[in-house]
């Protein structure tokens, strides 16, 4: 393990990650944003159901001082709250505990903790999202292969400089013409980054029943590396919030605050997306030449 990490690849992987967060992170502040400090157990957490794109397998409960606490999934819950309240732009290198279905260990795209770079604002929609990611990750790839070219050279890899904007698809398009695995083969015969609109999951993504379209997204990036990006729009309306909850089976009480919120109409519409820089061979005992760069899989540099 400690030859391994010793290996002069991981330190190349260190400095890379090291130059996404800083820029991505100046990026976020220069914009506005505030820098919150994780919550990694609480009450209530993502419940990453009925998310298709999801396969918990275990959910970490512990019980302190004689009340029950969750391990954190996602900050989604704790980020609508704050982005109603103190703060209505942030961000937050949150950590994510997701034991999925012991198939996807195999992957080499699944981490079952990993780090996302997560954000929130207030009185945004799913465009303004769009225009951010899209140029923080168009300049972030730049900085690197400007400021990093010897410890690319060492990882033996190369950096495709994307196009911006990125392409924008609906989900039943891509299923219609690619059948049930249409996210592997979208991302195989894609060229440049494309977002993925209109996806069926969790029930504080905003869902607009006139239209039966949902607003939110993922973004795929090419050559098979999948998802990257993962966000929505969110639902602010007390009735709607409470009848999504009911019909996915979800238990009242762990969302009470939101729910209060929503009520009294402090819930403010918001929109949202994370992202994760996580090396998953750095701390192998395998050696590896590859970079993730995804929420949790993705993007190796």
């Amino acid at each position: 393990m400690i030859e391994n990490l010793e290996k002069p690849e991981k330190k190349a992987i260190f400095k890379i990650e090291t130059a996404i967060l800083k820029r991505m992170v100046d990026q976020l502040v220069n914009k506005g944003f505030h820098w919150v400090l994780p919550v990694m157990l609480a009450k209530c957490t993502d419940p990453l159901w009925p998310d298709a794109g999801a396969s918990i397998e275990e959910r970490i409960e512990l019980e302190i001082y004689d009340e029950k606490v969750r391990m954190m999934q996602s900050m989604i819950i704790h980020k609508r709250v704050l982005a109603s309240s103190a703060l209505e732009k942030f961000f937050i290198l949150s950590p994510n505990i997701r034991i999925e279905k012991r198939a996807r260990a195999a992957t080499g795209c699944h981490l079952y903790e990993f780090t996302q770079l997560d954000i929130e604002a207030a009185h945004w929609g799913m465009e303004d999202i769009f225009r951010l990611f899209e140029e923080s990750i168009r300049t972030t790839i730049i900085t690197v292969k400007e400021n990093l070219r010897d410890e690319l050279q060492q990882l033996q890899r190369t950096l495709a400089t994307p196009e911006i904007p990125f392409k924008i698809y609906k989900r039943e398009e891509l299923e219609e013409k690619h059948g049930e695995d249409w996210e592997t083969a979208v991302s195989k015969e894609a060229e440049n980054p494309i977002w993925v609109t209109n996806i069926p999951r969790e029930f504080y993504d905003y869902e607009d029943e006139e239209k039966g379209e949902w607003r939110n997204y993922d973004l795929l990036l090419p050559e098979g590396y999948g998802e990257v990006i993962s966000g929505a729009e969110r639902e602010y309306e007390y009735a709607k919030i409470l009848r999504k909850i009911e019909r996915d089976g979800l238990e009242k009480e762990d969302y009470a605050l939101l729910l209060r919120m929503a009520k009294v109409g402090k819930l403010k519409p918001s929109a949202g997306a994370g992202i994760g820089i996580e090396d998953s061979s750095a701390m192998s005992a395998e050696p590896s030449t590859s970079l993730t760069f995804s929420r949790s899989r993705g993007y190796r540099a």
